[in-house]
């Protein structure tokens, strides 16, 4: 098997951005964005998953296999997490606001 040598430039170049939207995560905790917060601290978060996923856990240059195995994994995710939201949030137990 053949492994593919990252150039230590390249991690230090994902570490600069990880870095960066750490910075990014903070400031927009701090910034009211109305229901634009969630959506802003989703997308960093995400982004930053993927820089890990991608080069600290060398899925980048992995096989395609490897490539299904993480695509199916972080479909089976999303799976579960709606599934759970659609249980937690048709609860009739949740306080309705203005009563």
């Amino acid at each position: 098997m053949n492994a593919h040598i990252v150039p230590v430039k390249t991690y230090l170049a994902v570490f600069a951005a990880l870095m960066v939207l750490l910075v990014a995560t903070v400031a927009a905790s701090f910034l009211n964005l109305g229901p634009f917060s969630i959506v802003v601290a989703l997308t960093i978060a995400i982004v930053k998953a993927l820089l890990i996923v991608l080069y600290f856990m060398h899925v980048r240059y992995s096989s395609r296999l490897t490539r299904v195995f993480v695509i199916a994994g972080v479909v089976w995710l999303i799976i579960m997490l709606s599934l759970t939201l659609n249980d937690y949030i048709s609860r009739s137990w949740l306080p309705v606001p203005g009563h």
